[in-house]
């Protein structure tokens, strides 16, 4: 009997070295892309100073932003990691090399990254921010210790602040359940203030995502060249030649070379619309999914989503179709991803925070920062929401509040929806339109004549005579 007890110690504690070895060896290979991007983006002449300390300050600082951006790619990789994982038990349920991938080790990746999200929300970033503003306490011998401890003092303060806030709206909610939880400070305040955040990152996503899928279209257009319509490619290409040269002898500089042009006709009339399709199909499957989540709400109280202590990964698939199926899933969950950071760095409101290669100053890699995490961090209740994936959520995202509220996840489902539909249909409209005009020459009308102005009839009349 106490052979077998020392064995499954043994084993425990095996499985436990093997996991904090994939985690570390994870969160390293993490760390040093984010530094790089980081490096890629930031303003050189702030690390190389005359003055050492504020070098020393603006390092440390570095180092706390790129532990937050390592956090915020980990947190959108949660999601599609567990679900591949499944997939890989489910195609070798008895290879000895993946037995690895087990719910103990998914299940702690994702206790990681919730605590290490709300760890840099609440405490990295801010010490961060307050770290480089600051300059020591008055009479206080200046250098690097006398910034730390006014960062510190700037931040207990906060801290209070804040949960003094807390206090108050959990008083104005739930009377009696503040009152009993007064000095019940982690397993009551710290939830409800992670659930305040979450909640706020999933309606930032709302607002994002759907803004996001229409830009898309225009993002990718602008990288790609489009097929030229109706329209002599030699005879454009002669104009750009002689505007070329033309700008060429008024500036005395190098020559602008543009090649929008001279791509091959596989490039301009497969690439583009391929590229084009493609994204139709992806925001198309998105509303779908969507849509028929709504349903199951409707109908089946198991839509909703939940928490989970116990991932079971290998037992079925977390999609109806299969291994294709889920790899649909990440797909979506991680175009998803991208459409919100575009359309949160197209919104009028957050396009000054646009990074900018060698030009971006700490204050703005520090937002960048937690504006990444807010969105990462609530990519998996997002994408839960939404029906996305029944992949349910683990740890400590399965616990916020509004969860459980019907009325909050119907309506949340049904906006989504709509604000899609509408921006794509908008999108998609005006697209159309803005290529008919050019295709057939109506761009160079005068500027007095306004786009809504032309008729769609005159459109078709124009181009069937420029076909014949």
């Amino acid at each position: 009997m106490e052979t077998d007890d020392v064995s499954v110690r043994e084993q425990l504690f095996h499985n436990r070295v093997r996991e904090t070895i994939i985690c570390v060896l994870l969160f390293t290979c993490l760390y040093i892309v984010s530094y790089l991007i980081l490096t890629h983006f930031k303003k050189a002449a702030e690390f190389v100073t005359d003055d050492i300390e504020d070098a020393t300050v603006n390092k440390i600082a570095l180092w706390l932003c790129t532990f937050t951006l390592s956090v915020a790619v980990c947190a959108v990789l949660l999601l599609p990691i567990s679900i591949l994982s499944n997939e890989v038990l489910l195609t070798f349920p008895q290879s000895y090399y993946m037995q690895w991938l087990n719910g103990s080790l998914i299940h702690g990746l994702w206790n990681l990254v919730f605590l290490f999200s709300n760890l840099s929300l609440v405490f990295l970033m801010p010490f961060a921010y307050f770290f480089t503003e600051s300059e020591g306490f008055a009479g206080s011998k200046k250098g690097v210790m006398a910034r730390v401890y006014e960062a510190v003092v700037l931040l207990l303060l906060l801290a209070l602040l804040v949960l003094g806030i807390v206090w108050v709206a959990s008083a104005l909610l739930h009377d009696n359940i503040a009152r009993k939880s007064l000095y019940d400070l982690w397993e009551y305040y710290l939830p409800y203030l992670y659930s305040g955040i979450s909640l706020f990152g999933v309606l930032l996503l709302l607002l994002c995502t759907p803004f996001g899928l229409s830009r898309m279209f225009s993002v990718t257009g602008s990288l790609l060249v489009k097929p030229r319509l109706l329209e002599d490619v030699e005879d454009t290409l002669s104009c750009t030649t002689f505007e070329e040269d033309s700008l060429y002898r008024k500036l005395n500089c190098e020559c602008i070379t543009i090649n929008t042009f001279l791509s091959s006709p596989w490039q301009r009339n497969l690439g583009y619309p391929l590229a084009m399709l493609m994204l139709l199909a992806l925001t198309m499957m998105c509303v779908l999914m969507v849509c028929f989540n709504v349903l199951e709400l409707l109908l089946d109280e198991t839509a909703m989503p939940r928490g989970m202590e116990d991932p079971h990964l290998g037992m079925a698939s977390f999609s109806m179709f299969g291994s294709l199926g889920a790899a649909v899933q990440v797909v979506l969950i991680l175009y998803l991803m991208v459409s919100s950071v575009v359309g949160f760095y197209s919104s009028p409101l957050f396009t000054s925070l646009m990074p900018r290669a060698q030009d971006t100053n700490l204050t703005q890699i520090i937002a960048n920062c937690v504006s990444l995490l807010i969105l990462s961090s609530a990519l998996p209740v997002f994408s839960r929401t939404l029906g996305i994936t029944r992949f349910d959520l683990l740890g400590d995202y399965g616990r916020y509040n509004w969860l459980g509220n019907f009325y909050i996840v119907f309506l949340y489902n049904m906006m989504f929806a709509g604000l899609t539909s509408a921006s794509l249909i908008k999108t998609v409209t005006w697209a159309v339109q803005r290529e008919l005009i050019r295709a057939f020459g109506l761009h160079r009308l005068p500027l007095t004549v306004s786009r809504s102005t032309i008729p769609f009839r005159l459109l078709l009349a124009s181009g069937l005579s420029k076909i014949q």
